[in-house]
């Protein structure tokens, strides 16, 4: 019975890969189980020792230096969730497709699906039964065929539930999401210190990039570490009123974050997707006010004001029944926020604000104060309109600079700066006028052909914006990349269209600002 059992398991190996949230097994191809019982590249596998199991997407290799015929081997994020040691036996067998797989052929089809639905799409998902095809196929119907403000909010609710829930035990706790799009914009990293030096909770969880060069996790961990637990949040934020954390690493929302892997590379960011998202993020952060920014403009996400206010109701009907009290502000949105676009030059930018340095982007230092004025009229004893005059003077007097680096130090400051990206070059203006148009898209797809958010350095810096006057030879912006290849891809792209529309004043977008 013992050699049957022997022949029928596997040591398991350790498969020093990274495979960013999904889980992967590794299987010789001369392996004696792989062959009886008919794996296939790609199937879904269970991996079980004892009574613990795990669910991986199986590779099949011919080289025995990886694995041997007698080995499974597990890649890191795989073999981690396992939680065994290297050489243990296990079992292999067939994995059962999710039961919930039929739900996301209904939604393919077009059918409307219930909250029972989404609950058991999210719970499979969270416990990686869904390869990175299967979620695809869900996020494209969801996508392609809408999800109507009911299953938005069944989503919102089983992604929330997907993780752990934060309860402060305070009635205000608050925060502020842009829904992005807008290359720099980086008024999160400002807007935070403000609102934390006023003394009101602030436990701000951020995504990293999806489309764009930086999120604000990406552009903090410049200076502080990021991936907080979820024990270590509840320090910082304890202690100093807020934080900037990553959202990941402290399990809010996590399927969110496992379908953020697939959405990135697709360059997906649906309506309703969005909208569950961002709310999930927010009930499971334990947020009661939220501020939310949605920028209106040519090239941003929302390119027309009914777009922004269509997206308004939503995020209303949501808020509504998971009782956070929302405010939505439509934003100018017509052209990068602050000069830089990339989280090294993103964090000159906020420490000029935050120093009060007159080279500082006045347009990131007034829309974060304008918005951290809106968050601080959330507090009872800030009379509405008063936000913005405190807000403003928490900056001037360098309370924000202060708070901001006190929480650096409780999150974990940096011990080695980053230094400037070694390649460089001038993007030249070809024609006088005035600038009339600042591709948004256009500047965030360069700035991530430069290398941006992986390489912190990388991207771009705007020396001219909206109205300014140019003239032939002028440099519009530069590009910055770590490493040549990035250097030359991004070239190539702002040789096809640099981003910039030069004409008359005359010429300039409206804008639609409700500040």
């Amino acid at each position: 019975m013992k050699q049957n059992q022997i022949q029928d398991t596997l040591r398991l190996r350790r498969v020093a890969i990274d495979t960013y949230k999904e889980n992967v097994a590794y299987l010789n191809g001369d392996c004696e189980i792989y062959r009886a019982e008919g794996f296939q590249a790609l199937s879904k596998i269970k991996v079980t020792i004892n009574s613990n199991s795990i669910l991986a997407v199986l590779n099949v290799v011919h080289d025995d230096t990886i694995v041997s015929p007698g080995e499974l081997g597990l890649s890191e994020q795989a073999f981690e969730q396992l939680g065994e040691e290297e050489a243990v036996l296990v079992r292999v067998d067939h994995a059962e497709p999710p039961h919930s797989i039929d739900a996301v052929r209904r939604k393919i089809a077009g059918e409307r699906l219930s909250a029972e639905d989404y609950i058991a799409i999210t719970r499979d998902i969270a416990k990686h039964r869904y390869s990175k095809t299967e979620m695809a196929a869900f996020l494209v119907a969801a996508g392609e065929n809408g999800l109507d403000r009911d299953e938005i909010l069944y989503y919102t609710l089983a992604m929330a539930d997907s993780g752990k829930r934060l309860n402060w035990g305070e009635p205000v706790v608050v925060d502020k999401h842009c829904i992005g799009g807008i290359p720099g914009n980086r008024t999160t990293m400002l807007l935070v210190p403000i609102v934390a030096a006023h003394g009101m909770l602030i436990p701000k969880t951020s995504s990293r990039a999806i489309t764009s060069p930086a999120g604000t996790a990406d552009t903090m961990e410049v200076l502080a570490e990021v991936n907080l637990s979820p024990d270590r949040l509840h320090t910082v934020v304890r202690k100093e009123r807020g934080c900037l954390a990553w959202g990941g690493t402290a399990m809010l929302a996590p399927v969110d974050d496992i379908l953020i892997t697939v959405e990135r590379p697709l360059g997906m960011d649906a309506m309703g997707q969005m909208v569950a998202s961002i709310l999930s993020k927010k009930l499971a952060a334990g947020v009661t006010h939220l501020i939310i920014d949605i920028p209106v403009g040519p090239s941003s996400k929302m390119r027309h004001m009914r777009q922004a206010l269509k997206l308004r109701k939503l995020f209303e009907f949501v808020c509504d029944r998971i009782n956070i009290q929302l405010e939505v502000v439509i934003t100018d949105g017509r052209q990068p926020v602050g000069r830089g676009v990339g989280p090294l030059l993103e964090v000159r930018d906020v420490m000029q604000v935050l120093r009060n340095d007159p080279d500082a982007p006045q347009d990131l230092r007034q829309k974060s104060i304008r918005l951290a004025g809106r968050v601080l009229e959330f507090d009872p004893d800030v009379r509405g309109g008063h936000g913005y005059s405190i807000a403003r003077d928490i900056l001037d007097s360098g309370r924000a600079l202060t708070k901001m680096q006190a929480i650096i130090d409780a999150q974990g400051a940096r011990e080695n700066s980053i230094p400037p990206a070694p390649l460089m070059h001038d993007v030249i203006c070809k024609q006088d006028g005035v600038v009339t148009g600042i591709d948004n898209l256009q500047i965030n797809r360069i700035a991530r052909m430069a290398g941006a958010p992986m390489d912190k350095a990388a991207g771009i810096d705007l020396l001219k914006k909206l109205g300014d006057p140019v003239t032939v030879g002028e440099p519009l912006y530069t590009i910055h990349a770590e490493f040549r290849a990035d250097y030359n891809f991004a070239l190539n792209l702002a040789r096809k269209d640099t981003g910039y529309t030069i004409g008359s004043t005359e010429e300039l977008p409206a804008t639609y600002v409700e500040f």
